[in-house]
Parts: C-alpha cells; sequence; structure tokens
C-alpha cells in the first residue's frame, strides 16, 4: 500500500515535515515525509500474494527504497507525523540521519 492511500483517511495536518515510525520494542526510524511519499515507498503487509513473515517485519513494515535499509522498519506499530525531526533508535547512536545510499551516507561521524 502506498502512503497516499493512508494520507487519505488519516489527513496529516500541512505542517507534517517527517514520519517517525514506531515498531517493536521501542524502535523507531524518522524520514522526511516525502520520502515515505515518493512513489516507490511503501507500507507492507504481504509478499508475494501471502503475509509478511515475523523475519520479513510481519505485522507490517516499511519499505523505503530511497534509504539505507534501517529506515524500513520492521514490526510497524504506527506511523507519527510530526513538523520537527525526531532521530530514530540508529540515528541516535551514530547512523546518518538521511540515509542515503546513493551518496553512501551511513554513519554521522
Amino acid at each position: 500500500m502506498h502512503w497516499r492511500e493512508l494520507a487519505k483517511l488519516c489527513q496529516p495536518k500541512a505542517s507534517a515535515r517527517f514520519a517517525i515510525a514506531h515498531a517493536e520494542h521501542g524502535f523507531t526510524a524518522n524520514v522526511p515525509l516525502a520520502a515515505l511519499e515518493d512513489e516507490n515507498a511503501l507500507i507492507v503487509y504481504e509478499a508475494d500474494g501471502a503475509p509478511l513473515t515475523p523475519d520479513h517485519g510481519y505485522p507490517v513494515r516499511l519499505f523505503i527504497p530511497t534509504k539505507y535499509f534501517w529506515k524500513s522498519a520492521k514490526w510497524l506499530r504506527g506511523i507519527e507525523l510530526s513538523a520537527l525531526d525526531k532521530p530514530g533508535f540508529w540515528e541516535r547512536l551514530g547512523y546518518s540521519n538521511d540515509a542515503d545510499f546513493w551518496k553512501e551516507e551511513r554513519y554521522s561521524f
């Protein structure tokens, strides 16, 4: 499912600029809302016509192909929209906040 389908239901405020994915065990991943709106970004609940397996993020996971995969949170429990960026789990431990793999942005140091 693409974000635009969920956006129709939740009607984000115009001030929303970032999405913070909340997953199991307090894990979070943050992306600019524009990354979630990308045509190839998805909210995934099945693969090859079958529900995701736990190893692949059951029940729901993000898929943000323009970012390194730590931004594609598994075991998704909710998406928070915010006017402010809130660094996620890995970003607080030194990983790049932008995570652009074309620029090889793995670490923030």
